[in-house]
């Protein structure tokens, strides 16, 4: 058979170059020695899973301190899965999270294109020298033909796929396949894999370790129907060309390895260093099951920006996540920038990384605790401007009042700063009672109607703005004492059934009806950071409503 005449036939592209071309277009990286080319290769769904993150972390630490080059390679060979605009939600979604690309697809770059659908020529190229070598062949199998092979190694108990005797068109002679192509039939080119299942070897990953590999003998598609490559072909010619050093990737890939191996052995390229991580996995009652984007909507990236997680606590977490010493570093050095821990592939779990939203929220309380009143507004006007309601917008039209509440509710100034918030969600509902417009009190007491009109009303009578916290406080002495509560503790301890209850209980009455919660940050500072009108104003609803 003329395997030059066939390869013509087959593949028509007028644009493919001489192999050395390609070589010289794309020579190898001038970098450091040890320096680590890595990237992520994500396909344009418009989806950012956890796993993105987890996995963008790990290949932009190993690449910076190592001073070598990130990049995004935007794997869109399958064109039903394309969203518009989603490769700027995943530039956008890692940059929140302080993860930023070197080069790559909608930036600049010598080893482009970034998409492998503009880089066809490439591929058609050394399809065409495989083909030239007896290393692949036209496959004109239809999906039905395909699918009665499965139903019979099915129903046989037999090693799925396309080899051996199933690989029925690898036997074509070139009679057959010239009348195929006359007749218009459509093909894929299959690689003709040189592969025995018998033959094993130990193959070193560098999370995993050694690990025992199969070899390929599988006759897998290389180039479909419509010119476009697969992944397993488009992967292995643009790590090469890209000069890819680590490919780290999820271990669902390790089955597809030994398919990898052959073909850069095939293509005479250099195989790189290879890292599968285990999957994020959650607690489901009493199982553990990998997250599901479908299941679980911590999953997404976007999960994280709605409910307002600090880029900060997020970026935290999923580094206890990824190296095993990271929290021991954390605790030595609590105030170095993350960025200067040492990050270090060999310390990555070799089991599922366990997904643990409380423990995030722990460290998620730690940070925003750390911010100023300043930098705490920042970050709520932010999240407020793209997710918040009008109401909350208008929270930050009055910056010294909306710094006073986040002094007051983050415990600044004090012996010990507060950590009641979690995220900015949470956050700007927690403080929505200091503006009228969403102040929405159930007023849930816990003492008659009758009494708590008085302390109210008695109160509301005594009350100055003008009062310290000392004044304030002895009038509502005066004004729980009038109304029979005690307000020596000694006594009300020793002797509580002669009282109907005690100063604080006034207190929380007071509360209530400033606030409509029983529990809050110091009462009289709310009052002062509410006003004089507003407080009275309050008071008086308050009342009216018993």
């Amino acid at each position: 058979m003329d395997l030059n005449k066939l390869a013509d036939a087959l593949i028509t592209d007028k644009d493919v170059k001489p192999l050395d071309y390609y070589e010289q277009r794309y020579p190898l990286r001038n970098l450091e020695k040890g320096a680590q080319v890595t990237r992520l290769a994500p396909s344009p769904t418009g989806f950012m899973h956890l796993g993105n993150l987890y996995v963008a972390l790990a290949n932009e630490r190993i690449a910076h301190q190592s001073g070598g080059v990130f990049f995004l390679r935007i794997e869109d060979t399958d064109e039903k899965r394309k969203v518009e605009g989603a490769v700027e939600v995943i530039h956008s979604s890692l940059k929140y999270f302080g993860v930023e690309f070197d080069e790559g697809a909608d930036l600049c770059g010598e080893y482009g294109p970034y998409y492998q659908r503009q880089r066809a020529e490439i591929y058609h190229a050394y399809a065409k020298e495989l083909i030239k070598k007896g290393l692949a062949y036209p496959c004109f199998c239809t999906e039905e033909d395909l699918e009665k092979t499965r139903e019979y190694q099915t129903e046989n108990k037999l090693l799925p796929g396309y080899y051996g005797e199933f690989a029925k068109c690898r036997t074509l002679t070139e009679e057959e396949i010239y009348e195929n192509l006359k007749a218009g039939k459509p093909y894929v080119i299959r690689l003709k894999s040189q592969g025995d299942v018998e033959k094993k070897s130990t193959f070193h990953d560098e999370i995993k370790g050694d690990i025992t590999v199969t070899e390929n003998n599988q006759d897998v598609v290389i180039l479909k129907s419509d010119g476009i490559p697969t992944y397993h072909f488009a992967h292995a010619i643009d790590d090469h060309f890209m000069r890819t050093t680590l490919v780290l990737r999820g271990e669902e890939w390790l089955s597809s390895l030994p398919i990898h191996i052959e073909l850069f052995n095939v293509l005479g390229f250099r195989l790189p260093k290879y890292a599968h991580n285990c999957s994020i996995q959650k607690i489901d009652g009493e199982t553990r099951r990998k997250l599901s984007k479908r299941k679980d909507p911590e999953a997404s990236l976007t999960f994280y920006r709605e409910e307002g997680y600090h880029k900060q606590a997020v970026k935290t977490y999923m580094m206890t996540l990824l190296n095993s010493n990271f929290e021991e570093w954390l605790l030595k050095f609590p105030d170095k920038p993350i960025d200067e821990f040492k990050y270090s592939i060999n310390k990555m779990g070799k089991s599922g990384a366990l997904f643990d939203i409380l423990k995030l929220n722990d460290i998620s309380k730690t940070v925003l605790s750390n911010l100023s009143a300043e930098e705490m507004y920042d970050f709520l006007k932010e999240w407020a401007e793209n997710f918040g309601t009008d109401e909350q917008k208008r929270y930050f039209d009055d910056k010294d009042y909306l710094c006073k509440v986040l002094t007051l509710c983050m415990g600044i100034g004090g012996k010990k700063r507060r950590k009641d918030f979690i995220c900015a969600k949470q956050a700007v509902e927690f403080i929505s009672y200091f503006f009228d417009e969403t102040f929405a009190p159930s007023y849930e007491y816990r003492f008659d109607g009758a009494i708590v009109k008085k302390i109210l009303s008695d109160f509301k009578n005594a009350y100055s703005y003008a009062d310290d916290c000392s004044a304030w406080f002895e009038k509502l002495k005066v004004v729980a004492t009038e109304s029979g509560f005690a307000t020596d503790m000694k006594a009300y301890k020793a002797n509580p059934e002669n009282y109907p209850g005690n100063v604080s209980d006034a207190a929380e009455m007071l509360r209530i009806a400033t606030t409509g919660l029983a529990n809050t940050p110091d009462l009289w500072t709310i009052m002062q950071i509410l006003g004089e009108a507003r407080t009275l104003a309050r008071l008086e609803k308050a009342i009216l409503a018993l």
